[in-house]
């Protein structure tokens, strides 16, 4: 895959959207992360009836990737049935920070891709273990 081409990422994004549990927003995302390797780790958000517990589409790609052994990646895709899909909430900004750094982040939706930018442009000031000491 090469580094402007995201078309593999983009689709494997909208596969694990439609997997998505939304039953109570209805707004189904789905994300996919390229480690350093290039292996597509993917995810879909995941509700319940508390909304707290909820857990999005970003982090669960995330997490399946660090429980896998990945320490190292590329970039991120978050796919949502939306003309100007929602980049990563905080949440999930803080996440991706702390186990994949300064990623890009492309966003899409059904149709096309909508956007990319650097993390760092989406989290300018994050909280991380450099704040620690």
């Amino acid at each position: 895959m090469s580094g402007s081409d995201a078309s593999v990422l983009v689709e494997a994004a909208r596969a694990a959207r439609t997997r998505a549990q939304a039953r109570y927003s209805g707004f189904k995302v789905g994300a996919a992360l390229e480690a350093e390797d290039g292996t597509v780790i993917t995810g879909c958000n995941i509700e319940n009836a508390t909304y707290g517990l909820t857990v999005c589409a970003e982090r669960v790609a995330m997490f399946k990737a660090v429980s896998e052994g990945y320490t190292r990646f590329r970039r991120v895709v978050v796919v949502a049935d939306a003309a100007a899909p929602p980049p990563p909430c905080g949440a999930c900004r803080q996440i991706l920070w702390e186990f994949g750094g300064d990623l890009e982040v492309i966003l899409a939706n059904l149709e096309t891709e909508t956007g990319r930018h650097q993390l760092r442009d989406l989290f300018p000031m994050p909280f991380d273990a450099g704040n620690l000491d």
